[in-house]
């Protein structure tokens, strides 16, 4: 068993990114009831006992270990903090920030701790605070990410080097050659997302699922929403905005959740990591796992 199995309780090293309105609980019960590990996600979440309410209805699909998402820039991440504590999820991933004001509280409740990472030095920080393990995120990988980032095949190696707790790889990975390259560059475990939306279980909209699975190898686009960007599929509406000086705001949870789950493609963009390109079938959560783990 791998040291992130171990930690978190599953029986392979995969886990489910958290992926805004989409990373639900049925997409996160399959996850987890196939040996993986699901996520659910609190991006958008403006309500913390709806958060709570998640947790539980997660738990009545599946009795194998999940955690959640916190987006640190979010106000509400220290509530939404605190129900994941008194819920007892087995992990929670925290991203967009800073894990110093979370680390504390979540580790007293025995909550493991999971960082996402663009960088070294981010990740010399994170461990600095306590993290339990790292997730290096590199700049293939879909939905938010900074300016500059470095690409998968560099980062993991280079945060790998340079820390000394866990190391999980992100970004364009989708099957089980980019798994085991991954293992090869040092780390102990995968996040995925693109790979995931174009499942059976997921209830992202045909439009969306189908926009990945007809996508060639360079059928995404990073658009600039001012402070951070956004890794999208290159539709009209990422054209339109790309021909904008001032990139339009359709980060809002409603608007994602028209495009994302309505099937609405001129309602916001559709986030996925170069991997699409690699994705040509619609399967069950199950068969991703298994075939990127080699069963």
């Amino acid at each position: 068993m791998s040291i992130i199995s171990e930690m978190l309780g599953c029986r392979y090293p995969v886990i489910q990114g958290a992926m805004g309105v989409i990373s639900n609980l049925e997409l996160v019960s399959a996850v987890s009831e196939a040996g993986g590990f699901g996520q659910l996600a609190t991006a958008f979440a403006t309500d913390p006992e709806a958060v709570r309410e998640q947790i539980r209805a997660t738990r009545q699909l599946t009795d194998k270990p999940f955690g959640a998402n916190l987006h640190a820039m979010n106000p509400l991440a220290p509530q939404f903090a605190q129900i994941m504590a008194e819920e007892d999820v087995a992990a929670v991933t925290v991203s967009g920030g800073s894990p110093k004001e979370l680390v504390p509280l979540l580790h007293r409740h025995s909550i493991k701790v999971i960082v996402v990472v663009p960088a070294v030095s981010v990740a010399r920080k994170a461990e600095s605070l306590g993290v339990d393990a790292i997730v290096a995120e590199g700049s293939e990988s879909g939905g938010m990410q900074g300016f500059n980032g470095a690409s998968t095949l560099v980062l993991v190696p280079a945060v790998v080097d340079a820390v000394k707790v866990p190391v999980i790889a992100a970004g364009g990975i989708g099957d089980s050659r980019g798994y085991k390259a991954a293992l090869a560059l040092g780390a102990q475990g995968v996040q995925i997302g693109t790979r995931f939306i174009a499942t059976q279980e997921c209830i992202a909209h045909a439009n969306y699922k189908n926009y990945i699975i007809d996508s060639p190898e360079n059928s995404t686009r990073l658009v600039n929403m001012g402070r951070f960007q956004v890794r999208a599929l290159n539709t009209p509406l990422v054209e339109q905005m790309m021909d904008k000086e001032n990139s339009l705001d359709t980060t809002a949870g409603a608007s994602l959740e028209d495009a994302w789950v309505k099937g609405d493609l001129a309602a916001g963009t559709l986030p996925a990591g170069q991997v699409s390109g690699l994705i040509s079938r619609i399967l069950s959560v199950r068969e991703v796992i298994e075939k990127m783990i080699g069963r």
